[in-house]
């Protein structure tokens, strides 16, 4: 007789808690482990790929050009004879960067104010729901579009004369100037939904009874805030920021493509779909690679925050 291995249950004797059942939940949900995977593995190539290709990203071979996928090239190489691995592989890098600092700003800035809107109530909600109001009414891309073109000239010609002042090869690094204003402006778009979300947590929290004992005791509410509030409004955050993460690389690929973002000859996904996007009839891998690495890392975090979410908010789903 065939025996029947017993269902993986926790065992009795190890205490339970949130973020332990929440991991066990997670586990348990293939696409979200196979989200996970694949952003340790981008995660990973953005950490150490650029040291590892074969050919630097920028390394130029009139020789090698417009080369289909070879052993030597694994994504062939573009109209320069560039490596287009190495530049796909430095692209996860700039993607991941500008992810990662776009996110922290705004998650800082929307859990900062999410938190005085729905603690403090009163005027301070007012203003705050206002002006997130007002912010996401904003066109993006025109949003972007403005703060590019009011404030990259006379940065630009800052550098300059900080250069010519210093002679300082720092500030000949245009990148910086690129890098500066995607990470602003796509932080000024990507707040306001972190703001509503705690907003809508701290609401519910604030009235709860360890909330009213941590005031008999004589706190102040800067510190109920801080060490009581927030904590407890993470649950839903995290799952928030995993999406969040996704959404801004889709959105710094999307303004690199229309040329308001990460501009040559620093690798990004979306300029690298948009010049493969000339030529995909003629030479279709400098087009379907980035793209389906793009795609790969957007359906990913999807997996991943969906997973999040049922491990989290376990009651939801009932």
């Amino acid at each position: 007789m065939a025996v029947v291995p017993a269902p993986t249950l926790i065992p009795d004797d190890v205490p339970v808690s949130l973020w332990r059942d929440a991991w066990y939940r997670l586990k348990r949900n293939r696409l979200a482990v196979f989200g996970l995977v694949i952003v340790i593995i981008l995660a990973l190539t953005a950490l150490l790929g650029p040291s590892l290709t074969p050919y630097d990203f920028l390394a130029q071979n009139l020789e090698a050009r417009n080369q289909v996928p070879s052993l030597a090239h694994l994504f062939g190489t573009d109209d320069l004879g560039r490596d287009v691995f190495s530049r796909v592989v430095y692209g996860t890098r700039t993607a991941f960067m500008v992810a990662v600092v776009v996110t922290a700003i705004a998650l800082v800035i929307g859990t900062t104010l999410g938190a005085i809107a729905g603690f403090f109530g009163g005027l301070f909600d007012s203003v705050i729901m206002w002006l997130t109001d007002v912010t996401m009414s904003v066109p993006n891309l025109l949003l972007v579009v403005v703060i590019n073109a009011s404030l990259k000239t006379p940065i630009a010609q800052w550098m300059e004369t900080r250069y010519l002042a210093t002679l300082n090869p720092f500030y000949r690094e245009t990148i910086w100037i690129d890098f500066f204003l995607v990470f602003g402006s796509m932080a000024l778009i990507s707040w306001p939904p972190y703001a509503r979300l705690v907003r809508a947590q701290v609401l519910s929290i604030r009235s709860r009874p360890y909330i009213t004992a941590a005031r008999a005791l004589g706190l102040s509410d800067i510190i109920i805030l801080m060490r009581y509030v927030v904590p407890n409004a993470l649950g839903p955050l995290i799952v928030s920021v995993s999406a969040g993460l996704g959404t801004a690389m889709v959105l710094e690929s999307a303004f690199s493509f229309l040329g308001v973002g990460v501009n040559p000859p620093t690798p990004s996904w979306g300029n690298m779909v948009s010049d493969g996007l000339r030529v995909w009839q003629h030479y279709p891998h400098l087009l379907a690679a980035p793209a389906a690495v793009l795609g790969l890392a957007s359906v990913a975090f999807s997996f991943l925050g969906d997973g999040l979410n049922d491990a989290l908010n376990p009651r939801g789903n009932k």
